[in-house]
């Protein structure tokens, strides 16, 4: 089933409906996007296939460049296309619009603006008030990306063939673990949880815990429990314990 029909006028459109199709059906599948030209079979009564596709279809993309709207009626010189009530573009659009598809405008180029109602047949102003996206061809890797993401958003069926799905957000074993060392060289890192505080290659006093700190003719004077205290080069690990004082063995002698 195509979940996504392409809606363009074949002059001034064909090529950026071509560029869409290719895109779309890297993303979705082959079988997921309608382009006339490429997916009515031969023979086929084509009449019949514009229509019941646009309404089996869960989003159409009405392609718009800067001479969309003033574009000519081949069968009518002198007047707009658009008028003409068997122009394909209009029924199409019209048919999505009665069915209740999505209908999304995509202007081409930076030369095509939002559209007037008061210069679409009665039948589409509501067209002028869709919301509209934009495609340049020099990015039209970027901004098809950028629209297939918003259309799986507002469309589950398309979420549920796209082929290119965002990255599951990866865990951080150091947030995990409650460690923050953010490339810290010396001084005192942080732990976070019930280990406490660890101190690499300290070059100075430091003091941790709940106790004093005196300095007095360079001979520290340190009190309270819990407390470390350093001078001078540490090369080596500092243990901290908590809590009275477990006395000894050796201390009984």
């Amino acid at each position: 089933m195509h979940e996504v029909f392409i809606n363009y006028r074949t002059q001034g459109g064909k090529e950026a409906a071509y560029m869409c199709h290719e895109r779309l059906s890297a993303r979705f599948g082959d079988g997921s996007v309608f382009l006339a030209a490429k997916s009515i079979p031969p023979g086929t009564n084509y009449a019949d296939a514009l229509i019941s596709n646009v309404r089996r279809s869960h989003v159409l993309l009405a392609l718009i460049d800067e001479h969309w709207l003033d574009a000519p009626d081949r069968k009518n010189p002198g007047r707009r296309a658009l008028v003409n009530r068997q122009d394909w573009v209009r029924r199409e659009l019209e048919e999505a619009l009665t069915s209740g598809i999505l209908v999304v405008p995509l202007m081409i180029g930076r030369s095509a603006v939002q559209l007037d109602a008061r210069r679409l047949p009665k039948s589409l102003a509501e067209l002028a008030e869709c919301q509209y996206e934009r495609l340049t061809l020099r990015a039209i890797d970027t901004d098809m990306a950028r629209l297939c993401d918003r259309l799986i958003r507002q469309v589950p069926e398309l979420a549920a063939l796209d082929r290119h799905p965002a990255p599951a957000a990866t865990s951080d074993p150091d947030r995990e673990s409650g460690v923050h060392n953010s490339g810290q060289r010396g001084g005192i890192g942080q732990v976070n949880g019930s280990l406490g505080t660890f101190v690499n290659e300290s070059h100075g006093p430091l003091h941790t815990g709940s106790g004093d700190q005196i300095h007095q003719n360079h001979s520290p004077k340190i009190t309270g429990d819990s407390t470390n205290y350093v001078a001078g080069n540490n090369h080596g690990g500092i243990r901290q314990e908590f809590g009275p004082r477990v006395p000894r063995k050796d201390d009984e002698r």
